[in-house]
């Protein structure tokens, strides 16, 4: 017995001997994964804007997408631009030709997540085609597997053996764009615009959050808008990014985001990997200056201006009774509008938008005769009015008491905004008409000019329509 119980003793010892032998201080070795450098024969690369071409001839032979063969291996060689790591991208990684001045990307569509473990932002890949399917889903560019006549996901277990990783990580210079150089040819690529704010209705007296208001469903849409030229576009953050309730930046600055289209694919998103790739660091923003009156309980019972347009021509540009109407990019102007179905008029209703326009943007100006506000007392405004899908085209209302008159000096006079008016917004009911309010114009000196400003995205497939009714100017 005793000889037994020394024996388990001995056993228990070693046995705790080696234990501490292989493992010291809680410290567990991670095994590491070499990656290493791909060499793929330049008879089986194919290039990004190859495979483009290959779609477009399918697309002249009656086919929606193009299948790669599959008795044949071939690759294509591009660099990661996209990060699921804050879940605003997922199930999908976006790539691109080259890391720095791009000429096309391309989204492949995977169903597994994280991959930015593994395909980090700046990894080199090589891609085998054989057997997957290019087309255009949701507006982009993608590849995946066929489904029909449209491109779907590739499976989990195919993933290491589709998306090879290079061991080479590239530093990723973003694109230098403007928002009115945005198209096809430019999504799926990393891009940087500079000099551009959130729209003052985002982030300014309410501020916003990237996408954790009552109203986002899927994603945080947001305006964003170039100091430089005033073009605006949709800034877009998924619900499920875990930055989505921080508050919007407010100031003014650069952005670097993913270039793509919205999940209907008919007008142009930004989406970020990070908050970090936002840098507005200037408090400078660059608002036209306000004169706000506030709302009047009541109005009087002088008019100084009036029009209901029921006089003018339909679908002719609106003329007469003193107006402007001044285009100052593009070929669209505010013309006389008549509609009796679910978007109806309100008689005949002034009407503008840039949709299928073929400009590349659209500002267009309709002004008031010039009113003299000092000859009386308790001067007031109200319009009314609706849209049809406005997307990221934008209604103004501006006043200006040192405009000349003169056409040519309607850009360079200065133009303050009216605050207090409700213009329609985007996500009112397109078919409702919306009062402005009694826009008070009492603390307004002087003689002026009232102007309603339409400004374009610089996406004329998807810009929607503005119209406007029932025009007032009162006085006591």
């Amino acid at each position: 017995m005793k000889a037994n119980t020394i024996f388990k003793l001995c056993t228990l010892i070693l046995s705790l001997v080696v234990t501490v032998s292989c493992v010291q201080d809680d410290e567990f070795d991670v095994p590491k994964i070499e990656v290493e450098s791909i060499e793929i024969s330049a008879d089986q690369l194919l290039t990004i804007t190859g495979m483009r071409a290959l779609y477009e001839q399918a697309l002249v032979d009656g086919e929606q997408v193009y299948t790669f063969p599959t008795d044949v291996e071939q690759y294509f060689v591009a660099y990661v631009i996209s990060s699921d790591a804050t879940g605003n991208f997922f199930e999908e990684l976006i790539l691109q030709d080259k890391a720095a001045n791009p000429t096309i990307g391309i989204k492949v569509l995977i169903n597994t997540s994280p991959l930015s473990n593994t395909y980090q932002i700046g990894r080199k890949v090589f891609v085998k085609v054989t057997g997957l399917t290019v087309g255009v889903e949701n507006g982009v560019f993608t590849i995946g597997l066929r489904d029909g006549n449209s491109v779907e996901q590739l499976a989990e277990a195919d993933l290491r053996n589709v998306i090879l990783r290079d061991d080479k990580v590239e530093e990723i210079v973003p694109l230098p764009i403007a928002i009115s150089d945005f198209s096809d040819a430019k999504t799926n690529l990393f891009v940087r615009l500079t000099d551009v704010q959130f729209n003052r209705n985002e982030v300014l007296n309410s501020q916003k959050t990237y996408a954790a208001e009552p109203g986002d469903e899927f994603d945080g849409e947001r305006v964003l808008e170039s100091c430089a030229s005033g073009a605006s576009t949709i800034f877009s953050t998924s619900t499920f990014a875990d930055f989505k309730g921080l508050l919007l930046p407010d100031g003014r600055g650069t952005m670097d985001a993913v270039l793509t289209r919205n999940f209907f694919g008919d007008t142009f998103n930004l989406v970020i990997n990070t908050p970090n790739d936002i840098n507005f660091d200037s408090t400078d923003r660059c608002d036209p200056d306000e004169i706000d009156c506030g709302l009047a309980t009541s109005t009087g019972s002088n008019i100084l201006f009036s029009d209901f347009f029921e006089t003018q021509n339909e679908g002719s540009p609106i003329a007469g009774n003193g107006w402007t109407n001044f285009s100052e990019e593009g070929t669209r102007s505010w013309r006389a509008y008549f509609d009796d179905g679910s978007n109806a008029s309100l008689g005949i209703s002034a009407n503008i938008g840039s949709f299928m326009s073929g400009d590349d943007s659209t500002v267009n100006w309709l002004i008031t005769p010039q009113i003299n506000f000092d000859a009386q007392d308790g001067e007031t405004l109200n319009f009314k009015t609706s849209n049809s899908f406005s997307d990221g085209s934008t209604l103004e209302l501006l006043i200006s008491t040192d405009w000349d008159g003169n056409e040519a000096n309607i850009a360079s006079a200065t133009w303050n905004l009216l605050p207090a008016a409700y213009i329609v917004m985007d996500d009112d009911f397109f078919g409702d008409w919306l009062d402005s309010g009694n826009v008070d114009l009492s603390c307004v000196n002087g003689s002026g000019y009232i102007a309603w400003k339409y400004a374009g995205s610089g996406d004329e497939t998807a810009d929607g329509t503005y119209e406007l009714d029932e025009i007032v100017i009162n006085a006591n």
